[in-house]
């Protein structure tokens, strides 16, 4: 009994303490309030408030009287002109420029120029390339040029070729050749001249059914003049070069059109070279190109562009550029690789080094120095990027001065103090 009153009064002196706490607490909570002017603004607003009350209903029972209601507050006109944005800065102390090797260049108009280096290939020249056919068939009894890589002259022999068609058609032209003769005896003067005039016609369409066949007038004419035909057709060579491709074989069957040999002239070759897609539209015709071979060191061809062909690869995603040069002494051969090089003039153009502008992925960047240690961020447009220079579109002018070194640890102190260039208005 006696311990359960000793716990009841324990437990009536911590209610007590903990009341006179709270108590003390709540008094120093308003003294506080007071001094900080909280409570007395509370005061203030619940009397503006009710004062506003008041002069609301105040003005209502004006308003019920037929006063004019309190004009509304005027707004800004809309045209009213907005406050220049203000230009942002970074300043970066001359001693700290020093210590992180600040370097500032002046953007300037300068010429550039792009050189396009590239490989090339030793390619015949398709305009000198030329086959011999023949336009009757037969067999081929004789090969004067037995294989590839001979070197011809124009009209030199190539083959011989027998025909019994074309021996057919020789012994038809004797035939009429000896009635046309016949024709002139006859004594009837007017027979006669009907039998010469259609011998001749007869004699004149043998003649040109023979030419198409190739033979010549010489030959024609050797015909007529021994009065035997000629067993083998001759196929003569088209031109001065080398034998490129040789289908003739010693004995085999020839039909109209099939190709036996093929020639080619190489006083002069193309070099093909690959030109990049991004580098293409730099290429005109024209444009003269310096050709160098690792086969002769020191030895340099000078050409021009003559022809960009239309196509591009779709494996190497590159399109070829044709170069023509001469090659009296055929010292160049198809296959060989060459060393192209285009020096393209793009003229002058505002720049400034490449490494002055930071390039984020979405914008790019320059610092332009505004003196006094403060640099600007600036944003620019760029165009062509030549070796070490940059083409700056819009965004500076010329004469201004731009950080091209150490421009990162800049954009770091310009990134941690908020500082961001302003965006470029777009005509």
């Amino acid at each position: 009994m006696k311990k359960r009153t000793i716990i009841i009064g324990v437990i009536c002196l911590l209610v007590v303490v903990a009341g006179a706490s709270l108590y003390l607490y709540r008094t120093e909570l308003k003294d506080a309030a007071t001094r900080l002017g909280i409570l007395k603004g509370g005061t203030e607003g619940k009397q503006a408030a009710g004062s506003q009350q008041g002069g609301g209903a105040s003005t209502a029972g004006h308003q019920q009287h037929g006063a004019p209601p309190a004009p509304p507050e005027t707004k800004k006109a809309s045209g009213e002109a907005k406050q220049p944005e203000e230009t942002p800065t970074v300043e970066i102390p001359t001693d700290k420029q020093q210590l992180i090797g600040v370097r500032t260049v002046k953007a300037a108009i300068k010429p550039m120029h792009r050189v396009i280096r590239t490989v090339g290939r030793i390619e015949y020249d398709e305009r000198k390339l030329g086959t011999a056919n023949t336009k009757i068939e037969g067999w081929i009894e004789k090969l004067h040029v037995d294989y590839t890589g001979r070197y011809v002259q124009k009209g030199e022999p190539l083959a011989e070729i027998y025909s019994p068609e074309l021996v057919a058609t020789q012994q038809e032209f004797l035939n009429i050749l000896r009635w046309a003769g016949q024709s002139q005896s006859v004594k009837d003067e007017r027979t006669a001249m009907l039998l010469v005039k259609d011998a001749q016609t007869m004699l004149d369409a043998a003649k040109e059914r023979l030419r198409l066949w190739d033979i010549s007038d010489e030959q024609i004419k050797k015909i007529e003049t021994t009065g035997k035909p000629i067993r083998t057709l001759t196929i003569y060579s088209p031109a001065s070069g080398y034998v490129l491709q040789k289908m003739a074989v010693q004995g085999m069957r020839v039909m109209p059109g099939e190709k036996l040999f093929d020639v080619v002239d190489l006083s002069s070759v193309w070099i093909v070279a690959d030109i990049y897609e991004y580098e293409l539209s730099l290429i005109k015709l024209g444009q003269t190109a310096r050709i160098g071979l690792s086969y002769f060191p020191g030895k340099e061809f000078s050409s021009q562009v003559d022809y960009i062909y239309p196509a591009l690869a779709s494996e190497t995603r590159t399109a070829k550029v044709r170069f023509t040069i001469p090659n009296p002494e055929g010292t160049l051969r198809p296959q060989m690789f060459t060393n192209v090089e285009i020096k393209i003039n793009l003229g002058n153009r505002l720049a400034v080094p490449s490494e002055a502008v930071i390039d984020t992925g979405v914008r790019q960047i320059v610092y332009v120095d505004k003196g006094e240690g403060y640099f600007e961020p600036r944003e620019v447009t760029t165009g062509l990027k030549v070796d070490e220079l940059v083409e700056v579109t819009g965004g500076i002018r010329a004469g201004e001065k731009v950080a091209s070194s150490a421009n990162f640890l800049i954009d770091s102190e310009a990134q941690l103090k908020g500082v961001t260039p302003l965006k470029i208005k777009k005509k």
